[in-house]
């Protein structure tokens, strides 16, 4: 059975996954990239980074993968529908790869990019977003790929299988939180950790069955 999963996602310590505000200027608002510090030092990143533990849990974002979802605020700052010019933060090539769903109150044409990816702009409940990238993923795994709004949506809604989170050793104070309303959440997931040397914690999050 095809699943929906979450990789990647980084939080900290007090649960946030992004600061504020949010621009262009700083995407991740005044977390800067301190919440990602940990991926850009993988193999997985950069091809002379270290290999180990968090190498290993970040090869782990595309195999099987067949679309995505993501909100607004991670295809673009405030207002990037106003600008019709506005692709995404990544270039010519996103590293998608394959068709994206982004959630917008402001629908538009879908984009085509370089390397597979194609972004399509709906407006959709968490289980209408699903069903269209799991038409689209063509029997293969839905990634959700956030911001913590959508990922709370989702796990809100009862649509995630597997979430791979990153818990970092900072603390932000403010921004946007994963965890808000999601008391008791855990009860649904078994549960594992897995300490790395850079600081980091992973936490695996896979959907009980019984």
């Amino acid at each position: 059975m095809p699943r929906t999963r979450i990789h990647n996602f980084s939080i900290s310590l007090d649960g946030f996954a992004t600061g504020e505000p949010q621009s262009l200027e700083a995407p991740f608002g005044h977390a800067g990239q301190r919440l990602h510090q940990w991926m850009f030092a993988t193999r997985y990143w950069d091809p002379s980074g270290s290999a180990g533990v968090d190498d290993a849990f970040a090869q782990q974002f595309a195999p099987g993968i067949g679309a995505e979802i993501m909100g607004s605020n991670k295809f673009g700052p405030p207002d990037w529908q106003d600008d019709e010019s506005w692709t995404g933060w990544w270039g010519e090539d996103p590293p998608f790869h394959t068709p994206v769903f982004v959630l917008t109150h402001r629908p538009r044409p879908a984009l085509t990019m370089g390397g597979g990816t194609t972004f399509h702009f709906i407006e959709a409940s968490p289980a209408e977003a699903l069903a269209a990238a799991q038409e689209a993923a063509d029997g293969l795994d839905v990634r959700i790929g956030g911001g913590p709004t959508v990922v709370r949506d989702f796990l809100s809604a009862g649509l995630v299988d597997h979430m791979h989170l990153v818990q970092v050793p900072i603390l932000l104070g403010r921004g946007v939180r994963l965890w808000d309303g999601l008391e008791g959440i855990e009860e649904s997931f078994e549960v594992e950790s897995v300490t790395s040397p850079s600081g980091v914690v992973h936490l695996v999050f896979t959907r009980r069955t019984d």
